[in-house]
């Protein structure tokens, strides 16, 4: 049983290189591992982003909720969630 659902993980693995300059997963498990140890979390709306970049200490001050939904660190998932990877 994976910790992040088919949708988060098929979407990073198709969108790692948006974050690192090489691939970190080739499966499914491997992503999986991979965001559980970074601590990723999934967030419904780009206000719940700014929430936890505020919360861990990211520097969104005068940055509008479309800047940061296109920080390098947010993937867009198709439902419309946010997978937010720690970097």
């Amino acid at each position: 049983m994976y910790h992040y659902d088919e949708e988060c993980l098929k979407t990073f693995l198709e969108k790692q290189k948006q974050i690192y300059k090489e691939n970190v997963a080739e499966t499914l498990e491997e992503a999986d591992e991979f965001l559980e140890d970074c601590m990723a979390i999934v967030v419904n709306s780009q206000k719940e982003i700014k929430v936890y970049f505020d919360e861990v200490g990211v520097d969104v001050q005068g940055m509008s909720l479309n800047d940061i939904e296109n920080c390098d660190e947010v993937i867009k998932l198709p439902s419309g969630r946010y997978l937010v990877v720690e970097v």
